[in-house]
């Protein structure tokens, strides 16, 4: 009886594939025979210990023939519903002429968009570019740069320590002291870089972040060079209606000292959220060469006098392109950097 069974199921598995026209169709077919739990076939197999113990080895054989139809009918149904697919996406037809999706192509991030306009600025201006290195000594970060040991700025809680006693530099201002040795006046540089600061990031501070060193020293360099100057980049950054103000201030490196600030582009000096209510935006600290920095480099401070001016490129281009958060540079969101593409 059970022989008879498993020829039924075979030529009943035949019909029906046979007639099977989708996957779902192929599919249930598959779990109503040969499913593991409900399956007509898995449930006579079952059956094989109520066997006889002569008739069980033969009715093993030929259930396991009986599989082996059943799959071969279900894997030719199989193979029918593929080709049946492949024929229909095959008929498909397309209008070739129909102008595609534009490719999403890169561009420069908008850090590097900004720095090229400062670059364009200052070696217009005669200025040279030059680069040094992000690690640097404390001779070269602190102490040539007329930062005394009690100073704050040289705390572990606000630098970066290095084993062997080097360290992660604070600010590009360490390539003042390098260029100077390096070169007799005058000197015009601008050194682009990143630095470093034990600064807890949010929107407006980051623990790694781009700067912008402008240096100039020569016979007869005054303060006025310097405010004339500011202003004029000023204005090419941020246009032409944007004013600069000089705030007293204090650095180890220069004297005197100012912060430079621009007038707010949203609110055009008024006051509003953007500016703080003062109608001003600090951009970077600036002055004259101390003459005590000027004295390690070996030059007269008698007959040479200079300015220095470092800028926070991130900051540049917060105010530039009216971006309100500091982290929108380095989060890689394609949405936010296409929009300077």
């Amino acid at each position: 009886m059970e022989m008879d069974e498993l020829s039924a199921l075979e030529n009943e598995v035949r019909e029906r594939a046979a007639g099977v026209a989708t996957q779902s169709e192929r599919d249930a077919l598959h779990a109503e025979f040969l499913g593991r739990k409900g399956g007509r076939l898995s449930k006579l197999i079952a059956g094989l210990g109520k066997l006889p113990k002569e008739q069980r080895a033969e009715f093993g054989r030929r259930a396991n023939d009986a599989k082996l139809a059943i799959e071969s009918a279900l894997a030719q149904a199989q193979e029918r519903i593929d080709d049946a697919q492949l024929e229909s996406v095959l008929a498909r037809t397309y209008d070739v002429t129909f102008p595609p999706l534009p490719p999403r192509t890169g561009s420069l991030h908008v850090l590097r968009q900004t720095l090229e306009v400062v670059v364009d600025f200052f070696r217009g201006r005669g200025f040279a570019i030059v680069t040094g290195p992000e690690v640097e000594t404390e001779f070269y970060n602190f102490e040539a740069l007329n930062i005394p040991p009690d100073h704050p700025a040289r705390e572990a809680m606000d630098t970066f320590y290095l084993p062997g006693g080097s360290l992660l530099r604070a600010h590009t201002s360490p390539m003042q002291m390098r260029t100077m040795q390096q070169y007799s006046p005058p000197i015009a540089v601008l050194v682009p870089g990143k630095a470093y600061r034990r600064d807890a990031t949010d929107a407006r501070h980051a623990f790694m972040f781009h700067q912008i060193e402008g240096l100039q020293i020569d016979r007869g360099v005054t303060f006025g060079h310097l405010k004339g100057f500011a202003s004029d980049l000023c204005r090419r950054l941020f246009g032409r209606s944007r004013r600069t103000r000089f705030r007293p201030s204090y650095f180890p490196f220069t004297e005197p000292s100012a912060e430079v600030d621009v007038s707010c582009g949203v609110c055009d000096g008024a006051g509003c959220r953007t500016c703080g209510g003062s109608g001003w935006l600090e951009m970077g600290g600036a002055g004259m060469v101390h003459p005590n920095v000027l004295r390690t480099a070996g030059y007269d401070a008698e007959e040479f006098t200079g300015w220095a001016w470092g800028l926070g490129l991130e900051r540049i281009a917060l105010v530039r392109h009216g971006i309100d958060d500091i982290r929108l540079f380095t989060e890689n969101d394609p949405g936010f950097l296409e929009q300077f593409a």
